[in-house]
Parts: C-alpha cells; sequence; structure tokens
C-alpha cells in the first residue's frame, strides 16, 4: 500500500518545478517502461498493478529498480494520465552535454517549440531517421514534462535533448556546418541537394524561428505547398518532411 507521503512525491512531479528540484521524473505506461528498462536511465522506484509485476521478466541484478506492487485504485492517484496504464517509473533525470561528436551527422535545433505533443512527436521522428541530438532553446516546452514523455513513445531514452540558448550552440559547435532552416521564403526543399552533415532549425509553431536565429541559418528552406489554403504546417509535421527529405537525399547516393 502506498503511503502518503508517497503519493504526495509522485504526485508533485506532475510539475515542472518540483521535477527540476528533485531531478526527477515519472515514466507511465507499459511500453514506456519497457522501452525505460532496456535504456541507461536510473530508475528509482517502479510501482506496478499486480498483473504488471507477475508478468514482469527483469533479470535479478544489484542496480535492478526496487519494484512495489499496488492496486489500480492507488495507480489511479499518483498518474498523470486520465487512463493509467499499469505501471509508473520514477526516474532520475541525467546529466546531458554536448560534445564535437554530436554534430557529426545531422542534428535537430528546436526553437521555441511550445506545445508538448509537438515536441514528444519530434523526438519520435528523430529517433525514426536516425538522429541522435536535438538541441532545444531555453524556452522551448520542458522534455519531462508528462505529455511530452507520453509522445515520445520510448524514442526519449534513445535520442540526447539538450537546453541551451541556440546561438550559443551554433558558435561553439556548428560554426562550419551548414544550417538549413525551415522558413516561409526558403528554397524549396526539393530542389536541393542536401548533405549528410548539417543543423536542421525548426521553429516556434505561430511564430517560427526568432531574429536571432534566422540571422545564423544560411540555408533557408521551405516545403512548397501544391494546393492549399492552409497558412502552415504543423512544427513536428513540418520536422518529418524535412528529415526525411535530407535522409531520403543520402540513401539515394547509396
Amino acid at each position: 500500500m502506498l503511503s502518503s507521503a508517497q503519493i504526495k512525491e509522485i504526485r508533485s512531479l506532475h510539475l515542472n518545478k518540483n521535477r527540476e528540484s528533485s531531478g526527477l521524473f515519472l515514466v507511465e505506461g507499459v511500453k514506456m517502461v519497457g522501452e525505460l528498462l532496456k535504456s541507461a536511465f536510473k530508475v528509482r522506484q517502479i510501482y506496478g498493478t499486480e498483473k504488471w509485476v507477475k508478468g514482469l521478466k527483469l533479470s535479478k541484478k544489484a542496480d535492478s529498480p526496487a519494484i512495489q506492487s499496488i492496486s489500480p485504485s492507488e495507480l489511479g492517484r499518483i498518474s498523470s494520465l486520465k487512463t493509467p496504464n499499469e505501471v509508473l517509473a520514477v526516474v532520475k533525470i541525467p546529466e546531458v552535454n554536448l560534445t564535437e561528436s554530436d554534430f557529426d551527422g545531422l542534428t535537430l535545433m528546436l526553437d521555441r517549440i511550445a506545445d508538448p505533443g509537438n515536441l514528444g512527436t519530434i523526438i519520435r521522428i528523430a529517433d525514426w531517421f536516425g538522429i541522435k541530438t536535438i538541441v532545444c532553446s531555453p524556452d522551448t516546452v520542458e522534455i519531462y514534462n508528462p505529455k511530452v514523455v507520453q509522445a515520445t513513445m520510448g524514442s526519449l531514452f534513445r535520442v540526447k535533448v539538450f537546453y541551451d540558448e541556440l546561438s550559443n550552440v551554433i558558435r561553439s559547435f556548428a560554426q562550419s556546418i551548414p544550417k538549413y532552416g525551415a522558413l516561409l521564403d526558403g528554397e524549396n526543399i526539393y530542389a536541393r541537394e542536401l548533405p549528410e552533415k548539417a543543423v536542421i532549425i525548426v521553429g516556434n509553431e505561430s511564430h517560427g524561428i526568432s531574429e536571432e536565429v534566422k540571422s545564423l541559418v544560411d540555408q533557408p528552406v521551405m516545403i512548397p505547398a501544391v494546393v492549399s489554403g492552409a497558412e502552415s504546417l504543423n512544427a513536428s509535421v513540418a520536422a518529418a518532411v524535412i528529415c526525411s527529405e535530407f535522409r531520403r537525399s543520402f540513401l539515394s547516393k547509396l
């Protein structure tokens, strides 16, 4: 049975300020926790229903996470989901640092992405296309927001996500790397020869790339509409199309 102190602590992690102060975040659901357990992320505690615990096949290692069996009603009290899904894990937020090697291939930069679903989906897109590093501006939505975590569908555990001023990162690591920015007045991306090594910058859903970051873009690109009354594409959709085109361009040369 969960104590009132446990319930209070876990529920506190629904809020950003408490995740920051504690260095902990939540991972929920059978698939997500399954992906978590295959990763290098450090798990502090897992709370699972009797059904989930009985079906768990976990090697008996010294660093195996502590697991507590709880009832479905208890899970409902600590979950951030409308429909709780069998298991919840309390996980340590990893320390993330950038290195030169993070810019050896394609790197994504996200400027002020505000929607949790968009960020989570973009992380999943990066994972699909083999992009291992995403750099987010400080005012991009927090990666450990429960909605972001769920939207990644486990890709969170395979993609490095780092927060810093994009202009600082570009000047430190990407001065000599071509920087492609998704801009409405950019060049048709389908008409470009695209390199294997580049930085792809996607901006805010409503306002696009900030002026400061835009000044550092040397290759503005756009996705042309065929016939449409739509003003623009969703940020995650735009990221998917651009990443796909970079990979298509590379794979077509093999």
